[in-house]
């Protein structure tokens, strides 16, 4: 009776993995397929930060000057610090009228003055000056600084840690489905990187020494992870 049980549990089983599987119908000899999930958390050393000046004037030249000046200002702080020239980048600028409405509201709205609006992205590759370069960039007139974001410079590092743990759990998740089904696992038919890679933030907060008179910064942990879809081939068990 048991072994009419297994049996059949190993005729189901091979028969709903390869029919969920693309491509493998054509494949004989019963398989399965599982995903498996790795991940590896590490710690930023690297953060780009959006800078930049927005100003006002009553003039769209005069706007522009201004602006010009402000930026100009931050720029020359930013490598006056250390940041060098291939770290700073524009990505951004806009020149816009700044309108208002009538008192009756019976006029169209007329224009007023004009905005002036420029932006870099800075990679910081020194996270400890964060803090103060944040400081500086304001005092030099800076006055729109957008997001902070954390990166890993050496992903593939932490990448292929992560497709390893994959690899690894998708063979455990194998043996285990195996096991009870009453089969054994055989070769490996085919493996196929799902998705991953991307870092993502992970809110941990960790202490850093900061100046006391700088930006009070925390770097967190970032996870890197990996994804992969293994098919491996069946064979009854040997009980």
């Amino acid at each position: 009776m048991r072994r009419h049980t297994l049996a059949a549990a190993f005729a189901v089983l091979a028969l709903t993995a390869v029919a969920a599987t693309p491509g493998l119908a054509r494949d004989r000899g019963p398989a399965i397929t599982v995903t498996g999930q790795g991940e590896v958390t590490a710690t930023p050393d690297m953060a780009t930060v959006t800078v930049g000046a927005v100003s006002e004037a009553d003039t769209a030249a005069d706007a522009l000057s201004q602006n010009s000046q402000q930026v100009s200002a931050a720029i020359d702080a930013l490598k006056d610090a250390g940041v060098e020239a291939r770290d700073i980048q524009t990505v951004g600028f806009s020149v816009s009228p700044r309108y208002v409405n009538s008192r009756e509201g019976t006029d169209a709205p007329r224009i007023e003055g004009y905005r002036v609006s420029n932006s870099v992205i800075v990679r910081v590759r020194d996270l400890d000056r964060l803090g103060s370069l944040l400081d500086t960039l304001v005092k030099a007139g800076a006055n729109d600084i957008g997001g902070i974001a954390f990166g890993v410079s050496d992903t593939d590092r932490y990448e292929d840690t992560a497709r390893i743990a994959a690899i690894a759990d998708a063979r455990h998740k194998a043996e285990l489905y195996a096991k009870a089904a009453g089969v054994r696992l055989s070769k490996v038919r085919a493996i196929d990187e799902a998705g991953g890679g991307a870092p993502g933030p992970r809110p941990m907060m960790r202490m850093a020494a900061m100046e006391a008179s700088s930006v009070p910064v925390e770097r967190g942990e970032q996870t890197i992870s990996a994804s992969v879809r293994v098919v491996y081939e069946l064979l009854p068990s040997e009980e």
